[in-house]
């Protein structure tokens, strides 16, 4: 048995613990942190908008050469300067008409949000699906016709081609020039008649024959042309169309000729004596760009040239005259400054006419409207495209 005294140490003791139990169990609830908060889910990343989607129609194949290279060389600037930010697609050799309107309406169609249409026949074609997707952006090369969502583009090539003509004045040993006509519209006349009149500032009796073959790409017609004058006395070419064949068929007879649109110089090295080229890429830079921004307008016009970077002459051979490729310069420097206009009155046509008064700088009005031959062009223009 337990004796009295020590069951009463016994009962103290566990009276004593039973309090430090208690105390301690206080002491653990005052002394405890709260938990921190879990921490907040990250924030879903807003997903990336979808690229702009951009198209382009081109009336011939894109190749290595040419207008329709041109303008692809101008896509592809715009998918290296927008990256991800756009997505382009073309649709080469669509002929113009029917064939013109089904592609640029099946373009809007599937998504694309500008178009480009990149020959003077699309105009029409172009103007109608205009009409049936508001919400689409059109944009057409070389036209005048415009809408609230399509809006018209050019370049200056007639002063490429009065360039050409300084150069092609001093390469001539026939005095004799020859062209390779597209269409008899104003865009063509004033190139084949800017070719004279800077041809006529080194030779004041040049002469020049022209040859039309109706269409904008047909590498056998354009070299049946250029032989066709070449056998008439023409002995530097220039054209209006959009392959090689011109040169090529120079280099073969031995005479001279430019490349067009691009560079072509390694097509007939020794009958280029310089391209006439086009820069696109900064203008759909810049037209991609509004409609990212959202500040593209339609119904207007839009007509760069040497001054913009638009246009150039380029790669002029060794065999030009010092002579010939400083006046070149010169006019350059003209135009990029403005001062110098290429078609400044007095000028007259092919039937002794006066078409421009004399100190008269023509303005985008009278260019719009050429539709004859300058003195020096043998023949007549003939009716309409």
């Amino acid at each position: 048995m337990i004796d009295n005294a020590k069951r009463a140490w016994l009962k103290t003791a566990a009276s004593v613990a039973a309090v430090g139990l208690v105390a301690g169990g206080a002491l653990v609830g005052c002394g405890k942190k709260e938990e921190p908060a879990p921490a907040p889910a990250p924030a879903t990343e807003a997903p990336k908008p979808a690229p702009l989607k951009a198209a382009w129609v081109y009336v011939g194949p894109v190749g290595d050469a040419g207008w329709s290279y041109a303008h692809d060389l101008g896509r592809k600037a715009v998918e290296a300067h927008f990256g991800d930010k756009v997505q382009t697609t073309f649709v080469e050799s669509v002929p113009e008409g029917a064939d013109a309107e089904r592609v640029i309406r099946d373009l809007a169609a599937q998504g694309n949000k500008i178009i480009f249409a990149t020959s003077f026949g699309y105009m029409e074609p172009m103007l109608k699906v205009a009409s049936e997707f508001p919400d689409v952006k059109f944009e057409h090369a070389t036209g005048y016709k415009t809408a609230p969502n399509m809006r018209v583009y050019d370049a200056s090539f007639y002063q490429d081609t009065y360039m050409a003509g300084i150069i092609a004045a001093h390469m001539t040993k026939t005095n004799t020039l020859g062209f390779v006509g597209s269409f008899p519209i104003p865009e063509v006349l004033r190139n084949i008649n800017a070719f004279v009149l800077g041809a006529q500032t080194v030779k004041p009796n040049i002469k020049l024959k022209v040859v039309w073959v109706n269409t904008w790409f047909d590498p056998p017609k354009e070299t049946e042309a250029a032989q066709s004058l070449i056998n008439q006395g023409a002995d530097v070419l220039l054209q209006n169309t959009d392959s090689t064949a011109v040169l090529q068929t120079a280099e073969k007879n031995g005479k001279y000729a430019f490349g067009w649109d691009s560079d072509m110089s390694s097509f007939g090295p020794k009958a280029h004596l310089a391209s006439a080229i086009v820069n696109w890429g900064p203008y759909y830079i810049q037209a991609v760009q509004e409609v990212l921004d959202g500040t593209w307008q339609g119904e207007k016009r839009t007509i760069w040239g040497v001054k913009e970077g638009l246009n150039d002459l380029i790669k002029i051979a060794d065999v030009v005259p010092e002579e010939a490729k400083k006046k070149v310069e010169e006019v350059k420097a003209g135009l990029k400054s403005g001062e110098f206009e290429v078609f400044t009155g007095p000028i007259v046509d092919n039937t002794g006419k006066e078409v421009l008064a004399k100190g008269v700088k023509a303005d985008q009005a009278w260019k719009d409207q050429v539709n004859f031959f300058v003195k020096g062009v043998e023949g007549k223009v003939p009716s309409g495209k």
